[in-house]
């Protein structure tokens, strides 16, 4: 069976810690991979927030995601201080990818590598619309 292949940036651009929390602990006693998909989404929002923007408001356009795909690398346990290293790239007209590194802060053992594509959403038209201008030149300057 072909396995995912996540072709990762070499520059990240914002950093965030979380904890494992109880409720991201399966049955099997490490990291719930559901709750790697909603750490993810923790670390894209305080990652717009950085930009001073939000999935509902990226100069006046909401943000919906397309898809996503981690591959994973490592357990973790409750208590473990996540660092979550976000990029972003693969522009196109109406979206881009945003890239995620997850590994334990104390050890810097590789959690996951994932992505989650998105494009940009005229929620009162209800269609799909072109990435503003400002947020594709704020974010090519800074993965240079």
């Amino acid at each position: 069976m072909a396995r995912i292949k996540i072709d990762m940036p070499e520059h990240f651009i914002f950093s965030t810690v979380l904890p494992i929390r109880i409720s991201d602990i399966n049955y099997g006693g490490h990291l719930a991979n559901d709750a790697v998909l909603s750490m993810m989404h923790e670390a894209r929002v305080r990652f717009l927030n950085n930009y001073h923007c939000s999935e509902q408001n990226v100069d006046g356009l909401g943000l919906i995601m397309t898809d996503s795909a981690i591959v994973y690398r490592s357990e973790g346990f409750y208590g473990d201080l996540i660092q979550i290293d976000v990029a972003i790239g693969d522009f196109n007209k109406y979206g881009c990818d945003i890239f995620y590194l997850l590994s334990n802060k104390k050890t810097a053992e590789e959690l996951a590598i994932a992505k989650t594509g998105v494009v940009f959403f005229d929620y009162e038209a209800r269609k799909i619309a072109p990435m503003p201008d400002s947020f594709r030149s704020s974010m090519q300057q800074d993965t240079k």
